[in-house]
């Protein structure tokens, strides 16, 4: 069995000290699979990939048997145990792009551009001047990660393992589902809003329960599925995207935008790190969608496709947001639909409203595609709950999904009341400590490991092979320690940032994050070798 193969890897990785290649130690991996399959020891399911899993036998047996009825009908039933290189062979990295350009081009980037005018008190220069500096930077970030799941077949809370080990590892798992959660709630909202600006006989609430239905239906069914939908799911929005500077675009001149005081430096500061949040975040996202993709790709081929993938829809929906609500109070009809900065999707209707009936439909269409970032959000919430302990380990990930959708629909509905400082709120709290994970990983790859050979993906779930997460969790919580102090929401301005800085919490938590991991992995190291 290949559960049985695996132990053998372990026993030959101990006895070498840790030192040996993981190349080396998959290939033994797969020689004695093969090995066993060819005397009739490896029963391979009618179904296909997904049943080399140990995944499928280590469920509850409450859903053993719905699992294998499942896997015949083409659900994805492998749970966070590493893919090895013989299923990491589709070759179509392209997807990576498209997989992310869906996830960030559609109406929540038009809401997350606009907050620049609409809460920060920006005028339109300084939001389109902010937004591209942030967006270039920032996309690099969570386009590395993505390198992390083709190279090592590992979601992005197992692939943490090797910096926070085991059980520190559960703390990023569970704060990323709490994000995970964030991002569904804010997709469900704005998509919700702009269904309800169609007609009045349309409420925030029925979209929300829509988006989520269609959300978790595709999340069910699992990778493939998802890859498949996010190749297309673009479609619409790429549609809308010219009508709505086609109508828009008399009323997005000089004349039109408010002026505005001078922006402070609290005020620049907050809302790059606004912007850098809604991107950066998404780090703990990207290594999910390529477990299944070519190991032996290059880094560079797999980084700038996905790079891309964020670049191009962050930049464009960010500024036509914040080009249309800095325009907005000189529009009479566009200031009524946007409910003084409330509602994004209303101000989407008011631009669209002159192409009548097209224009709600396309509308529709607009808030129907935020399932596109739905769905790799309820994915991720699944894999990431498993990672947690081993007892979730065993709830099989389309339960996770059911789970998820139970908690998405009455929050996102009591969220809607009050969107602006929800987004920000959460946006914000996400991005705080997903750049101070980024942190703590990357120091670990480029400085303790430098290359992939150094992962020995056979440790997975051994703790006591795996490094103590000691150094991981003090840098964590003294990065937090900044983070506090220097944090503004709408909920709490720390001394700092009341001090005239604004919000530069992330800033501040990585610089403290980096200075207090390398020096403490390097002690943890001299302390256990080999971990």
């Amino acid at each position: 069995m290949v559960e049985e193969s695996t132990v053998n890897v372990r026993a030959i990785s101990a006895d070498a000290t840790g030192k040996e290649s993981v190349h080396s130690i998959e290939s033994k991996l797969e020689s004695q699979t093969h090995a066993e399959e060819s005397t009739g020891r490896t029963k391979k399911s009618e179904a296909g990939d997904d049943a080399q899993d140990d995944d499928t036998r280590e469920s509850w047996g409450v859903f053993r048997k719905l699992t294998h009825v499942l896997l015949k009908w083409g659900v994805e039933t492998h749970g966070i145990s590493p893919v090895p290189p013989s299923k990491r062979t589709d070759k179509r990295i392209q997807q990576l792009f498209w997989v992310w350009f869906t996830c960030n081009f559609n109406i929540l980037a038009f809401g997350t551009g606009s907050a620049g005018p609409a809460f920060f008190g920006l005028g339109i220069k300084s939001s389109l001047a902010i937004i591209l500096v942030v967006d270039i930077i920032s996309c690099a970030v969570p386009s590395y990660f993505s390198v992390f799941g083709p190279k090592l077949g590992m979601r992005g809370m197992v692939q943490c393992r090797f910096s926070w080990g085991l059980y520190g590892g559960a703390i990023p798992s569970t704060l990323n589902v709490i994000s995970s959660m964030g991002f569904l709630i804010l997709n469900g909202i704005i998509g919700a809003q702009a269904i309800a600006a169609v007609s009045t006989k349309l409420n925030d609430t029925l979209g929300i329960v829509i988006i989520g239905v269609i959300a978790s239906v595709i999340t069910f069914c699992g990778y493939r599925v998802i890859h498949w939908f996010e190749t297309y799911a673009w479609i619409p929005n790429l549609i809308a995207f010219p009508l709505l500077l086609g109508l828009g675009g008399k009323h997005l001149n000089p004349t039109t935008f408010v002026a505005v005081p001078t922006p402070t430096a609290a005020s620049i500061l907050s809302f790059a790190s606004f912007i850098a949040s809604s991107v950066v975040s998404w780090c703990t996202f990207t290594p999910d969608y390529g477990v299944y993709h070519d190991s032996t790709a290059s880094e560079r081929r797999i980084f700038l496709w996905t790079y891309f993938g964020f670049l191009v829809p962050s930049i464009s929906w960010h500024m036509i947001g914040a080009a249309f609500a800095a325009a907005a109070p000189g529009v009479p009809t566009w200031a009524a639909g946007f409910d003084n900065g409330n509602n994004a999707g209303g101000l989407v209707m008011a631009v669209l409203a002159p192409a009548g009936g097209f224009g709600k439909f396309m509308l529709v269409l607009i808030a129907l595609s935020t399932t596109g970032a739905c769905a790799p959000t309820m994915y991720t919430f699944g894999v990431s709950a498993m990672a947690i302990t081993p007892f979730f380990a065993r709830v099989p990930r389309y339960v996770l999904v059911i789970i998820s959708e139970a908690i998405f629909i009455p929050v996102a509905i009591v969220g809607a009341k009050r969107f602006y400082t929800t987004l920000v709120d959460v946006l914000s709290v996400i991005g705080y400590w997903s750049s101070i994970f980024a942190a703590i990983v990357l120091c670990e790859h480029f400085v303790f490991r430098r290359s992939w050979s150094a992962y020995d993906v056979s440790r997975w779930d051994r703790a006591a092979r795996l490094p103590p997460g000691l150094a991981a969790v003090f840098a964590f919580c003294a990065a937090f320690g900044m983070v506090v102090p220097s944090m503004s929401q709408t909920w709490y301005t720390g001394p700092i940032a009341r001090a005239g800085t604004g919000d530069i919490g992330i800033i501040a938590g990585v610089c403290v994050a980096v200075l207090a991991y390398v020096p403490s992995r390097a002690l943890e190291r001299r302390l256990w070798p080999g971990r």
